[in-house]
């Protein structure tokens, strides 16, 4: 009999994370980096590492509130950094930008007026039409207030994500988040008002005192609203949060619990029109198409700008130093602000991605979507099938019941496999990124 695989071991959005990072020692010039790379269909993200209140579950990189001046001196920095990133992307062959995503943190923590600055500097340094690319935005229901939506629709915004997490106040305050419902509701109205073509909720499962009935309740009341996408997240509890002082994630129990509540969820989304697009991502059957999902950039390249965000070549993923603690945060924050432009020329902090890490990245981010990986795109791309360099893994995850076929033409988790998705992606990990993650001392 096999032995029961933990079916939640790590939200893989991106491979490698950043806690397989490194300083940098011969700090590479960005010049060179991207100067045999494609550049006409890029992403492009823009960090903003400020919250108005910090999650009990939440490891992102960010800091509660900010000082006087602090996020003005913070676009200063993004500015100096776009205008050296763009720099360093030449003009020899043209740059475009196929997507754009403004995060965090919560970028709408800016004023309507910084939001307006925010949106100049993708457009006006980096070169991104954001009227004509898809733009997602990251928000919190306290600041979606009605002037930050509108300068989001006016700059062409076709995405807001709405982290609203619970409907249920005693839920929200159990994830140390505390919110009314009647606020979230209201915020949820400013949103459809304003006019943006897609609105996504972020919902959690799993949180202490949920129950199927009030998970049932939660869903309908996002469903109230028609969103054109919901994700649903299982409740992580993580070193360093607020959760995490207080208690771990090891629990057999609330394994069970969060499977059982993860099932319910994915099929009530499904009764009600729903596709699902990967374990947390549901689309709303006739709602407009918005690109790459998910963070599933396996082939083009990422500009990321922001001391919190990651930028991808074919031979380098790098960013800046990478914290959870509050103290260390602040003091990146600080470090990024300081810099003066040429600092910005260089990257700090990454991996070097050898060909074997490509192609652990391209089947992992490819293999969690539902649509799965087109095998014939994969040997093209790398010279050999998947199951070539990773059958017994491929096999294992077959034998498990998650995986339709090892050698078809698409290789597509089962609706089981989708279940196990943070299972499967932390066995797809290369041994030297595994040890790295491992080795990484957390701050």
């Amino acid at each position: 009999m096999t032995e029961p695989v933990r079916p939640y071991q790590s939200y893989v959005y991106a491979y490698p994370h950043k806690t397989a990072y490194r300083r940098l020692p011969d700090r590479p010039l960005l010049r060179d980096l991207w100067d045999a790379e494609p550049k006409d269909a890029l992403s492009l993200y823009l960090h903003i590492p400020f919250c108005e209140i910090r999650c009990g579950f939440c490891n992102l990189f960010t800091r509660i509130g900010a000082p006087d001046g602090l996020t003005g001196a913070y676009l200063d920095a993004l500015e100096r950094q776009a205008t050296a990133v763009r720099e360093a992307l030449g003009e020899r062959e043209p740059v475009r930008f196929a997507t754009a995503a403004f995060g965090g943190g919560t970028p709408t923590f800016l004023t309507a007026a910084e939001l307006e600055r925010l949106c100049d500097i993708a457009e006006h340094r980096m070169g991104a039409g954001l009227g004509a690319v898809p733009l997602s935005v990251e928000a919190s229901p306290a600041t979606a207030t009605a002037d930050r939506l509108a300068v989001l629709a006016e700059r062409g915004a076709t995405r807001l994500s709405l982290g609203v997490q619970s409907f249920d106040d005693t839920e929200a305050r159990s994830a140390v988040r505390p919110q009314r419902r009647a606020d979230v509701e209201a915020a949820l109205g400013r949103v459809r008002d304003a006019g943006l073509p897609v609105l996504n909720i972020d919902l959690i499962y799993g949180i202490d005192g949920q129950t199927e009935d009030s998970w049932l309740r939660s869903l309908d009341a996002a469903l109230a609203w028609r969103p054109e996408e919901l994700y649903l997240y299982p409740l992580y509890i993580r070193p360093l949060t607020g959760l995490g002082r207080r208690a771990d994630d090891h629990d057999p129990a609330w394994d069970t619990r969060r499977l059982r509540l993860y099932r319910l969820g994915r099929d009530h989304l499904l009764a009600h029109g729903y596709t699902q697009q990967s374990m947390r991502m549901f689309r709303r059957a006739d709602a407009p198409p918005q690109g790459a999902d998910d963070y599933a950039c396996q082939t083009d390249g990422m500009i990321g700008l922001g001391c919190g965000a990651r930028s991808y070549t074919a031979g380098l993923h790098y960013s800046f130093d990478y914290a959870v603690g509050m103290h260390e945060i602040r003091g990146i924050i600080d470090d990024y602000v300081a810099r003066p432009a040429a600092d910005f020329a260089h990257a700090e902090y990454g991996r070097r991605m050898d060909p074997d890490e490509a192609r652990r990245r391209h089947l992992l981010q490819s293999l969690l979507q539902a649509e799965g990986l087109d095998t014939a795109d994969f040997r093209n791309r790398f010279g050999q099938l998947p199951a070539d360099g990773f059958r017994a893994e491929l096999e294992r995850f077959a034998a498990r019941g998650w995986l339709t076929d090892t050698d078809g033409p698409v290789l597509r988790l089962t609706p089981e496999g989708l279940a196990h998705s943070d299972a499967i992606g932390p066995e797809l990990f290369s041994p030297a990124v595994s040890a790295a993650m491992a080795a990484y001392e957390r701050k």
